[in-house]
């Protein structure tokens, strides 16, 4: 079991090393970041303006084979005569198939020259065309008609690009008229840009090279930013994608090396049930090493027995072990949210396993066999031999260090499981529940808003109907450029803006700290802002309502609200503003408290199809969309459980195997203190005792460890919980109860035995 839970953290492990290393241009792609400076620290933002693309081309030219402009990964509309599917692709410019190195199955990456042309997944384009050549084929991108110019196999599920199933021409996406304005902006901060590297460029010093690119564009402006460029290389997306004040800190990495150590530990759990167990009937082999050392045996010779002893267990053990990954692989999956598979045709597989293992039976092996192996022939034979005063001493070392490990794990556990909660039970900021978000794909919707929206109300389902620039549970565009009354002038400035309708408010339940909600009675409101309390703070405003904020255009302040969370529930809110907007990329619905979803979901459905037939009813609820936040840390919790049951499991095993030869080696004595009168109660104390006295040695050992590796895990949040003194306690508790009841049967069984047939046997 131990070298089963090491192999499948081994192909956790290799699954996430890997990431992206299908790409064969892998050592040379970047990605291209900024740094930016703000009254809060250091910024760094993986969204960068156009026009930082055509200067890295024009002026750095040979030091790049490739720069590219992508969109972010967003869900569109495939369709394909009656087939509609909905699907997450990239704007991406022609040059990106080669450098990402997209193996073809049919057509050419080439294609993408054609700005009314699209490439689609091999999977994909068999659910579109059932096998048939997609070559030349039109689809509709959410209202757009494309050709099918190639088709890509799909990429590995470890790989940053695994869930696009499509890629379109940049310049289709660049050609709409929010994108033709950013053009030539240097400040709005909305693309992702991706490059590879000449031959033998070094990534450390083409960033020292482009560092002040952006800040020279910029001019005077660009001194309250101090913006910095850099190049972070691929190998370092996926696991080392935390930044804190400028420096690159961390990420899943730290997961890596965590449930690296756990599954060592795991295993050497059962490393040290095996050396327990083996020391513990060391008596019962005495005579077996007294013989062999009459007869001529060596001490090596004892050495190499046991060794080979061990390893062929340990063999066995990795056959079986095999056996148990391959029927547990499906569940390891659902819980890791994989797709791994033992890697039978690779050798390194083997060689690390046979290797592991080869290791594996040395350590396990190697107390038995200098142990049994010093035993002196004359001593054992006349019948003289004690195993000696601290010969336990060893087994008790090796069970506080399983109980200690186990502790850990447990105390580890719950409180991911505490900072997930508390994230969770957040302030949200408005009212997820019963809000319905649709992202249209189609301007039908927003040409239609007030007659949909009367249709909706009127089905008495539905309480209000708003759009908005994009989904309350998602980060927006941000922005710079605002001025306002006594702003510092080389004051940095950066807000989340959020275009919306005017009845956006009463949709997701805002709620006002001072002021008022958007009305369509006012026809100044086309000019006025709403900005969250992070914003007031921001700015300084003690009295924000009425003030004017100078942007596009001069606005004016009408209303406060507060703080919504629509990134990372574990970070601070940015500093937003909401404004009128004639353009929506979201229709947000909210049902009635006491309405039935199912028939409210049914009306939606509905009118959405009387206004717009072609456009698929591709909704969420909110506060699904925002439960997806936990993901992550609800993996890591639940693969953490599953090892802290597995070590405390094995713990017990090799509690219950020592547990049953120390009542096996007190037979004689509980029978005479039976016999004298003691009471089962008694005799179960007796032999409890010293396994409790072990378990509370590893408590005192456990909680400061626990205390410090949970306190550092929790400062990589901004937004976490406390660590409180009942977790340790309830821990603690925990191991006790557990060892009291793996040790309490062999001790009531032992204590209920008949006295009589014991002293007989042992006599």
């Amino acid at each position: 079991m131990g070298m089963a839970v090491a192999i499948l953290v081994g192909l956790w492990i290799y699954e996430e090393v890997s990431f992206n290393k299908f790409h064969k241009n892998y050592d040379s792609i970047v990605q291209v970041m900024q740094h930016q400076s703000y009254n809060d620290g250091i910024h760094t933002d993986k969204a960068v303006p156009i026009p930082l693309c055509s200067e890295l081309r024009r002026t750095y030219a040979t030091d790049f084979k490739h720069v590219i402009l992508s969109s972010w990964t967003n869900t569109h509309l495939l369709t394909f005569g009656d087939k509609i599917l909905s699907q997450q692709g990239n704007f991406m410019e022609p040059e990106a198939p080669e450098m990402l190195t997209l193996k073809m199955t049919s057509g050419s990456a080439a294609g993408l020259k054609d700005p009314l042309s699209i490439l689609l997944s091999l999977s994909v384009s068999k659910v579109l065309f059932n096998n048939d050549n997609a070559i030349g084929k039109i689809v509709i991108l959410d209202t757009t008609a494309l050709k099918v110019t190639g088709v890509y196999q799909d990429l590995p599920d470890n790989a940053t690009f695994s869930n696009i199933a499509f890629i379109a021409p940049w310049n289709l996406y660049a050609a709409t008229e929010e994108n033709k304005n950013a053009r030539d902006d240097w400040n709005q901060n909305s693309f992702q840009l991706f490059a590879q590297l000449a031959d033998g460029r070094r990534i450390t010093e083409i960033s020292a090279k482009i560092k002040d690119i952006k800040l020279k564009a910029l001019g005077s402006e660009g001194a309250k930013l101090q913006p910095q460029v850099f190049l972070q290389p691929m190998s370092r997306w996926h696991l080392y994608a935390e930044f804190k004040n400028g420096y690159n800190t961390g990420g899943g990495i730290q997961y890596v090396w965590m449930f690296g150590i756990i599954g060592i530990f795991v295993l050497l759990l059962a490393c040290i049930n095996f050396m327990n167990l083996s020391t513990a009937r060391s008596e019962k082999r005495a005579k077996e090493v007294g013989i062999r050392k009459a007869v001529g045996s060596l001490r090596m010779q004892l050495i190499s027995q046991f060794y080979t002893e061990s390893l062929l267990v340990t063999f066995f053990a990795f056959t079986l072990s095999l056996l148990l990954v391959q029927l547990t692989l499906p569940v390891f999956n659902a819980i890791t949210d994989k797709k791994m598979a033992i890697l039978w045709g690779t050798p390194l597989f083997w060689l690390l396993g046979i290797g592991f293992s080869l290791i594996t039976g040395l350590i396990a092996g190697s107390y038995p066999a200098m142990y049994l192996s010093s035993f002196q022939p004359v001593k054992v034979l006349n019948g003289t031999f004690k195993a000696g005063r601290f010969s336990a001493t060893p087994r008790e070392v090796l069970v506080v260090v399983q109980f200690t490990v186990s502790v850990i794990l447990i105390i580890g556990t719950v409180i991911v499981y505490r900072q997930i909660q508390f994230a969770k039970n957040r302030p949200l900021g408005y009212d997820n529940k019963g809000l319905i978000l649709l992202r249209p794909y189609s301007t039908d919707f927003h040409d239609h808003f007030n007659a949909m929206r009367n249709d909706l109300i009127q089905t008495g389902f539905i309480a209000e109907m708003a759009e908005s620039s994009n989904s309350i549970t998602k980060g927006s565009r941000t922005s710079g450029g605002f001025n306002w009354k006594d702003k510092n002038p080389s004051m940095p400035d950066e807000f989340t803006t959020v275009g919306v309708s005017t009845n956006y408010g009463s949709t997701v339940g805002w709620q006002f700290i001072a002021g008022r909600d958007f009305s369509s009675r006012f026809s100044t409101d086309s000019s006025a802002l709403v900005i969250n309390e992070s914003a007031a703070k921001y700015m300084g405003l003690e009295h924000p309502i009425g003030q004017t904020v100078t942007w596009d255009k001069t606005y004016t302040i009408i209303g406060v609200i507060k703080n919504i969370v629509m990134t990372s529930p574990y970070d601070p809110v940015k500093q937003a503003v909401y404004f009128i907007t004639p353009e929506a990329g979201y229709l947000n619905f909210k049902i009635k408290p006491n309405a039935s979803v199912s028939k409210a979901l049914a009306k939606i459905e509905a009118v959405c199809k009387k206004y717009s037939p072609a456009a698929p009813f591709d909704y969420k609820f909110a506060n699904e969309e925002y439960a997806e936040k936990f993901s992550d840390e609800q993996r890591i919790g639940n693969l953490a459980t599953v090892l802290a049951v597995l070590a405390i499991f094995i713990s017990c095993l090799g509690l219950f195997g020592l547990a049953s030869f120390v009542a096996e080696q007190r037979t004689k004595e509980i029978g005479v203190r039976k016999v004298l009168g003691a009471s089962v109660f008694n005799l179960w104390k007796l032999q409890s005792k010293d396994f409790l006295v072990l378990v509370m040695i590893s408590l005192l050992i456990a909680t400061p460890a626990a205390y410090y590796f949970m306190h550092s895990w929790l400062e990589n949040y901004q937004y976490r919980t406390e660590l409180s003194w009942w977790v340790f306690a309830a821990a603690g508790s925990g191991a006790v109860i557990v060892t009291l009841l793996t040790i309490s049967y062999q001790s009531i069984k032992a204590a209920l035995s008949n006295p009589v047939k014991s002293l007989r046997t042992e006599g």
